[in-house]
């Protein structure tokens, strides 16, 4: 979760409360577990006074921010209906790194059936890159786009710019 409320910036806009609300849990459990190493010996920490309420505590914030994830995934699998289809924690990883193309890339298999990756045409100066081809996950096949497409904005919009710039291809190409 760390990387989503905390690295994710996609997260941090569309979630400022619990991602701010996220920062304040990591640095108690870090404060926690900090303590936690200078006492050397789990009974003489656990039994004082301020450790289960600071656990209970960060507990109950931890299920307030994991509802607003749900949420938040539930709003990208309807964007984008092929997430319903992509387990939680891969799902979980492509929202964290959806700013960086190149990474969402070892999901595409579970996302469209049959394709292992896309070619991908990296820019200079951090501006996302063009997808080029798409290359089958079974043998060696690989189809060129008929136009370059500029990965941007959004993972759930520029996936979807994939699978339409798939099927125009596709066609152009029977045509």
């Amino acid at each position: 979760m760390e990387n989503l409320f905390i690295h994710s910036e996609e997260v941090k806009k569309e979630l400022p409360n619990e991602s701010e609300k996220f920062k304040d849990i990591d640095v108690d459990v870090k404060k926690l577990l900090a303590d936690g190493y200078k006492q050397q010996k789990a009974l003489d920490f656990c039994t004082q006074q301020y450790v289960l309420p600071q656990l209970e505590k960060i507990q109950d914030n931890l299920a307030i921010c994991e509802k607003a994830l749900n949420e938040f995934m539930y709003s990208k699998k309807v964007a984008f209906p092929r997430f319903f289809f992509v387990s939680s924690a891969d799902l979980l990883d492509i929202l964290s790194n959806g700013n960086n193309p190149s990474k969402v890339m070892i999901h595409m298999p579970k996302i469209i059936s049959a394709m292992d990756t896309l070619t991908l045409k990296e820019q200079a100066h951090s501006e996302r890159p063009f997808a080029l081809s798409m290359k089958a996950c079974v043998g060696v096949e690989t189809v060129k786009f008929t136009s370059d497409l500029q990965l941007l904005g959004k993972v759930e919009s520029y996936l979807q710019d994939v699978l339409d710039i798939m099927r125009s291809s596709l066609k152009d190409i029977a045509k």
